[in-house]
């Protein structure tokens, strides 16, 4: 299995754990679970979110970045990330 293949197979079951997460809060909403045990589920999805997108963006800069700079398209690439960044980080 290639690296692309593996990251992207990490990603989806990542995505597939959050998915799940965020049915189980909409459960305890339902449910009326107490709302700080709500609150802990949130911040746990949350955190594995940031974490996909953690990879997400790992892997752009170790791939796409790298190809673009090799095909020289190194400046839209970086500007392209740099935006990203700025969305992120907003």
């Amino acid at each position: 299995m290639s690296e692309k293949e593996k990251t992207r197979k990490e990603l989806l079951n990542r995505l597939n754990r959050v998915e799940g997460q965020i049915r189980g809060i909409k459960n305890m909403i339902e449910e009326e679970k107490y709302c700080l045990d709500i609150l802990h589920q949130i911040w746990a999805a949350r955190s594995a979110l940031s974490k996909t997108g953690e990879i997400l963006m790992e892997n752009y800069i170790r791939t796409c970045l790298k190809d673009a700079s090799e095909d020289n398209q190194g400046n839209q690439a970086v500007e392209e990330l740099i935006k990203a960044i700025k969305a992120l980080l907003n």
